[in-house]
C-alpha cells in the first residue's frame, strides 16, 4: 500500500479527519442524518457509548457548527440535537462509508489492492 506524505497544515483531508475523528463521531452523524434526536435516543441508537463520551462528542460537534442543540424549558428539561446545514454536508461522506463497509462485509473489497 502506498503511504501518503505528511499532511500539510492546510490539507483538506486532515481538516475533515479532524472533525470526523473519534469512535462515535461518524455514528452520531449516522443517527442525526435521519432527523432530530433527543439525547436518550442518541444513546440508545449508539449502543455502548458512555453518557460522558456522548456529551463530549456532541459538544465538540456543536462547537464546530455541525450540530445544533435546542433546550426546551420543560420539567424534566428536553434537549434535542440536529445537524446544521454545514453538518448535513457530511451526508455523502457517511453514505460512501456505508457503501464501503457493506462491500467489506460482503468480501468485495480487496484490502491488498
Amino acid at each position: 500500500m502506498k503511504t501518503l506524505e505528511t499532511c500539510q497544515p492546510d490539507c483538506p483531508v486532515a481538516a475533515a479527519a479532524a472533525v470526523l475523528d473519534g469512535k462515535w463521531t461518524t455514528l452520531i452523524f449516522r443517527e442525526l442524518l435521519t432527523g432530530t434526536r433527543r439525547y436518550s435516543e442518541l444513546q440508545r441508537g449508539l449502543g455502548g457509548v458512555t453518557p460522558r463520551m456522548l456529551a463530549l462528542r456532541l459538544s465538540e460537534l456543536e462547537a464546530a457548527g455541525l450540530v445544533g442543540k435546542t433546550i426546551y424549558p420543560t420539567v424534566p428539561p428536553k434537549t434535542e440535537y440536529a445537524l446544521t446545514e454545514l453538518g448535513r454536508q457530511v451526508e455523502p461522506v457517511i453514505a460512501a462509508m456505508a457503501e464501503f463497509g457493506s462491500r467489506l462485509q460482503k468480501g468485495r473489497v480487496n484490502p491488498a489492492a
